[in-house]
Order: structure tokens, then C-alpha cells, then sequence
């Protein structure tokens, strides 16, 4: 006997349509969908709420965007099957947001959102909410100037955002430890205009020392910290203080670009050049593009910058979207340290080993020097012991007899093992025979070890992606740190020691001397000022425009250089570039059918080594990828473009994925 069927629920009486953003990522399904909203769930179905709803037959999960009283849709509607919470976490503003990104970059709405909205914690939200401040706390007086004196126009950068205006800056940060109190006063200024801040680091680090400098710039209670490392209940329980309205700035890693702040009024990006801004998941957004969209669709203010500046914000100044905010050379020059290239001239006709020496003797003699007032930091490329090693007699590089990747030591006497699959290796050489072994890429640990040998009467402490820490007391003492680990030190570094330039400089990145170069600044803003006797020893050739735009702390026009050479190359930001990525079948037909505009240019394809795509038909199949570049006035339209062609893929269930990333300059 077949069961009774439920009854038809009651239709709510007044705007019964819910538009559905459904939880589902096929390109081809990425617009809204209309159900019916039952009468029960009437006041529980808010714009904003989580949902569930029967999709395609099963069960999924949704964010309900309007009501509305009529559906453009010709036949019959589902129901919403419940409310998982009432909870307005998707605003207005964030879901125009995500579309938007999603557009830029070939997306779908549904990757964005989960960027965007974090997990629900129940508990988090049945917890009540503390009262928003009192207007008095947000809307006092704007500060003064203070640090931001020192930059040209640092002072009226500041009275415009107290003013509620909406300046847009591209900020080339002095040397020093003073730029998170520079960041909490551009929000203080902000607040005294009654409007919110979102401000973006890249990492955990960054993150405390701009926290504790808001705590002292608008004081307890009034700004939260969106860390990965709270849990994600207490993570939540801050994202839902910002959504309510509660607390109107809020700073934080990558995902902090999506926070629901209200009345935006100014967007702080610091480090715009590090690679952790860049997001690993589709439709692999960056912060800085992120933020500047937000900063242009909300008409606030936008502070992009750090002790480096990337081609990509000169990018933003050349268009004339910001002006730059920057500090005279005599400021500059009081500020920075004293920097010198261990291969210049001068120091060659001293020491004519300058040249080849991994620690020349200039090098040697400022550590020795800066010993003496305090501690000295040496930047190490590579973490680790022996990366690389080769045959101590016939200098053959030691290969793994398994993959062919680097054989490595982790230790002194320790067994030879391979970089790239961990497997044991031989020492004995394939060529000559030979048992003996020769550092070919020395590590963070191995290079300590020689320091403590060389410089016996001082402690010597390493920092690095196994134990980083986070400041080091200002007596004497050698801290050999990899790039992005390197402590602070209590009054600054008397002197640091920038090795294995070589390192950087020759990795295949489009990005590689910026890089290098953004490495470098922010390891020397750790350094004293020149005039308290801080000094900077890189051992690179002099005669490198890299090496200079550090040695004359210059990287203003080095990013200007960089982007002319990039526009006559034609590479982003110059220009839009996509790479796609995939089986070469699956490539070439999502090209073809997405009608790429006729300026397109395509490149390619190139082999992809070691690289997979999960979910293929054919696990085994060769993965290429072409790159297809376009003037930036046609940007909108490649985009659009590939979005349409992985629509008629999707739509044909065709069995291989393609992954589409939008002006990936590490894929260059």
C-alpha cells in the first residue's frame, strides 16, 4: 500500500518567492533560483538567511538573497524545505561583491560565497551579541598626524578620511617598526568619521602587531581580529559581531577581504606583494584586486601598500585609479638603513673573493661590527641543512636514483635522502664513484652552524617554517632566519647580512626580482636607521637594478621600471592574462567554445610536470596549459568569454576539468 502523500504546505501570504544562491559549484547552474517560501517559515525566510532546499533531487544548501511577490519563472515552484538559521550573514553588499569577483575571474557565485562565509557555529549564534558601542566611542576627534607626518601627504591622506572622503593611496612605507601604528590611525581617522575599516596582512605575525597597535589607537572593544588560529567557533562569534553591526573594524588574514563591515569607509592592504594573498581555491582570487573592487563599489578609501611596491600598484597609479603616498629622499635617507652590495667595486679591489665568497668579508666585518651594539640578522634563502649536494671530487649533483629530485642532508653525518620523495640515497657518486659529498645549496640550520663556528662568543638562534619566533631581545646575538620568518628585535637589528641572492633572483617566477626585491626591504626594515649606525650587507652583483633599488631604498621607481618592461613584454598588469589549465582535449574544446574576443592571443601548450587534475576522466593524461592574453580595456570580456565556455562544458558533463586562473603571475 503506497504511503499518503504530504499535503501541499500554505504559501506565505505576503512576498512568497525566495531567490536561492544554491551551494552548487557547475558553471552552468551559477544564477539564482526561485522557491516558494511556506507560510511556517515566513518571518524565519530573512534576505541573507542560510536555507535548505531539494535541488536536482537531493537536499542542499543555500543563502536566500530576496523575496519577492511574482517569479519570472514559467512553471511550478519548490518549497524551501527548512531555515537552518535566521541569521543574516550574506548582505547586500557582500553578494554584489562576489559577483563581481566571481565575473572578474571566470567563477562561479558559489566558489566566492564559500570564501566569503564562514561555517556555522549554532552556538555562537544563540550566544547575544554585545550592544553596539555608543556613537561617542566611534565619533571622536580625528588623530593627529603623528607618524604620518613624515610622508608628503600623509597628513591630509589622514583629514580626508576623517572627513568621510574617500582618497585612494598606494603607500610606499618607511623602514621602521611605526607602520601598524600608521595602519590603526588611518582606522582611527576612519572611525571619527563614523565609518568602518577592513584591513588585510598576510600572515598570524602581522596580524598581532596590527591588533595591538588598533587596541591602542580606538581602545578596548572596538575593532575585532579574524585569526585562523581562534577556532572556528570564536573566529565565528567575531565574523558575527562585524555582520551585526557591533564592531566596525576588522583586520585579518586573506579571508578578512570578504568581512561584512558597515559603511565601509577605507580598505588597508599591507604587503601587497606576498604571495599569501593570493587564494589557492577557485576562482583563486587575490586581496589586492579584491579589495580594490570593494573599495570602488562601496566609494571608500584604499591603502595599499608595504616596504616594497609590486608592479601591480604602480599599475593602479599609472590608470589613475590612486596617487601615491610616499616620503621625501631626506626623510628616507634619516630613516633606512646604510645599505651596501658586497660586489661593488670598491669592495672587489679590497677583496677580491667578493665576487664568488657565499660570506665575502665585508659581510663578515658588519656582523662583527653590529655585534657589538646588538643583535645581527642573516637572511637564508633556503631552510634546512644541505638542500643540494654533489660529488666532492668530480662535482657531479647528486640525483635521486628513484625521480631524479635533489638529494639532501638534514643534518651533519646524516643519511643522504632525496628533496622531492624522501627516499634514501647513495652517497657513493653515479659518475665517478666516488663517497664523498659537497654542500651545493646550503640551508638556514647548516649556515647557523658555520656562524656559530665563526662567531663563537655569541648565541646564535634560527627562524624558520619548523619554529618561528616571533622578537629577539637587543643584546648581542646572530638570528639566521629564512625570508618572512625574521624576528623582530628589540630596538632593531644593529646589522643584517642578505645571503644566497642567486637563490631568489634565479627562480623561472615573472615575479622573481620583485620578489627578491620586497624580500630584501622588509628583512632591512628590521635594521636600525643609517644615522643610529644600523648597516645592511647584500651579497648580490652591484651592478643589478634590483641591488640598487635596495642599496638607494628606491622602490618607487623599480616598480616603474618593472611595469614599463612588462607592458613592452606584454604581461600582466600590463595587460589580462588567463592560463587554463587541463588534459589538452578538454583545453582546446573549452576554447573553443567560448568565442575568445578578437584580440585574444593565445599561447601555448606547454607540458605541466608533476601537476594533476583531480576528478579526471583520464588520470594519466598529459596536463598542459595554454595562456591567452588580452589588452586590460578587453579583460572583462575573456573573462566573460571563459565563463561561457565552462557553462558549455558543464552543461555537456564533459568528464575532464579545466582550471581557468585569471592573471596568475606565478604560472609565468
Amino acid at each position: 500500500m503506497a504511503a499518503p502523500s504530504r499535503p501541499a504546505p500554505t504559501t506565505a501570504a505576503s512576498l512568497p518567492v525566495a531567490r536561492v544562491a544554491v551551494d552548487v559549484s557547475l558553471p552552468h547552474l551559477d544564477r539564482l533560483f526561485d522557491y516558494l517560501v511556506p507560510e511556517p517559515l515566513a518571518v524565519t525566510a530573512v534576505a541573507g538567511c542560510r536555507v535548505r532546499v531539494r535541488f536536482a533531487g537531493r537536499l542542499v544548501s543555500g543563502y536566500l538573497l530576496e523575496r519577492a511577490a511574482v517569479s519570472e519563472h514559467q512553471g511550478g515552484l519548490a518549497y524551501l524545505e527548512r531555515v537552518v538559521s535566521p541569521e543574516p550573514v550574506l548582505g547586500a553588499e557582500i553578494v554584489g561583491l562576489a559577483r563581481a569577483v566571481a565575473d572578474r575571474y571566470a567563477g562561479t557565485l558559489a566558489d566566492v560565497l564559500r570564501l566569503a562565509i564562514p561555517p556555522r557555529h549554532a552556538a555562537a549564534e544563540s550566544r547575544p551579541g554585545q550592544p553596539a558601542p555608543p556613537p561617542a566611542a566611534l565619533l571622536g576627534a580625528a588623530p593627529q598626524a603623528g607618524p604620518w607626518a613624515r610622508y608628503a601627504a600623509g597628513a591630509s591622506f589622514l583629514a580626508a578620511l576623517a572627513g568621510g572622503r574617500a582618497p585612494r593611496a598606494i603607500w610606499a612605507a618607511l623602514p621602521g617598526p611605526g607602520w601598524p601604528q600608521e595602519i590603526a590611525l588611518a582606522a582611527a581617522a576612519t572611525a571619527a568619521a563614523g565609518r568602518g575599516t577592513v584591513i588585510v596582512v598576510p600572515d598570524a605575525r602581522d596580524l598581532q602587531l596590527v591588533d595591538s597597535a588598533l587596541t591602542a589607537a580606538l581602545g578596548p572593544g572596538l575593532h575585532v581580529s579574524l585569526s585562523a588560529e581562534l577556532g572556528p567557533a570564536e573566529r565565528y562569534r567575531r565574523w558575527l559581531a562585524v555582520a551585526r553591526g557591533q564592531v566596525k573594524v576588522a583586520c585579518g588574514t586573506r579571508s578578512a577581504m570578504f568581512a561584512p563591515v558597515t559603511d565601509l569607509g577605507l580598505v588597508v592592504l599591507w604587503d601587497d606583494g606576498d604571495d599569501l594573498h593570493a587564494e589557492p581555491r577557485a576562482p583563486y582570487p587575490h586581496a589586492r584586486e579584491v579589495l580594490a573592487l570593494r573599495a570602488h563599489r562601496s566609494g571608500a578609501a584604499a591603502l595599499i601598500g608595504g616596504f616594497a611596491r609590486t608592479s601591480e600598484a604602480a599599475q593602479l597609479i599609472s590608470g589613475g585609479w590612486a596617487r601615491p603616498l610616499e616620503a621625501s629622499r631626506a626623510v628616507i635617507r634619516r630613516c633606512a638603513p646604510l645599505i651596501s652590495a658586497a660586489g661593488d667595486d670598491a669592495e672587489l679591489a679590497r677583496d677580491a673573493a667578493a665576487r664568488s665568497a657565499r660570506l665575502p668579508s665585508l659581510a663578515l666585518r658588519a656582523a662583527q661590527t653590529g655585534l657589538s651594539r646588538g643583535p645581527v640578522l642573516f637572511q637564508v634563502p633556503r631552510r634546512g641543512y644541505l638542500a643540494a649536494v654533489s660529488c666532492e671530487r668530480c662535482h657531479a649533483r647528486a640525483g635521486c636514483s628513484q625521480c631524479g629530485g635533489p638529494v639532501a642532508l638534514s643534518a651533519a653525518g646524516a643519511v643522504p635522502h632525496c628533496g622531492w620523495c624522501g627516499a634514501a640515497a647513495s652517497r657513493t657518486c653515479a659518475q665517478c664513484g666516488h663517497d664523498g659529498l659537497r654542500a651545493l645549496v646550503t640551508g638556514a640550520r647548516r649556515t647557523a652552524e658555520e656562524l656559530g663556528r665563526a662567531l663563537p662568543s655569541v648565541p646564535v638562534l634560527t627562524s624558520g617554517r619548523a619554529e618561528i619566533i616571533a622578537q629577539v631581545p637587543g643584546s648581542p646575538a646572530v638570528v639566521v632566519a629564512t625570508p618572512g620568518a625574521e624576528p623582530r628585535a628589540e630596538g632593531g637589528y644593529a646589522a643584517a647580512v642578505l645571503l644566497d641572492s642567486w637563490a631568489l633572483l634565479g627562480r623561472a617566477s615573472l615575479r622573481a626580482a620583485e620578489e627578491t626585491l620586497r624580500r630584501w626591504m622588509n628583512a632591512a626594515a628590521l635594521v636600525r636607521p643609517g644615522p643610529d649606525g644600523g648597516a645592511v650587507v647584500v651579497v648580490a652583483d652591484a651592478s643589478l637594478a634590483v641591488v640598487q633599488a635596495l642599496v638607494r631604498w628606491d622602490p618607487v621607481t623599480y616598480a616603474e621600471r618593472e611595469l614599463g618592461e612588462r607592458r613592452e613584454l606584454g604581461f600582466p598588469p600590463a595587460i589580462r592574462m588567463a592560463a587554463v589549465t587541463g588534459a589538452e582535449a578538454a583545453v582546446r574544446d573549452l576554447l573553443r567554445a567560448a568565442g575568445l574576443p578578437g584580440d585574444a592571443e593565445v599561447l601555448g601548450p606547454v607540458p605541466v610536470t608533476g601537476h594533476s587534475m583531480p576528478g579526471a576522466a583520464r588520470p594519466d593524461a598529459d596536463i598542459v596549459r595554454f595562456l591567452i592574453r588580452v589588452p586590460r580595456s578587453a579583460g572583462a570580456v575573456l573573462a566573460a568569454a571563459l565563463q561561457a565556455g565552462q557553462r558549455a562544458r558543464s552543461s555537456r558533463k564533459d568528464g575532464d576539468p579545466v582550471r581557468v586562473q585569471l592573471d596568475a603571475a606565478e604560472l609565468i
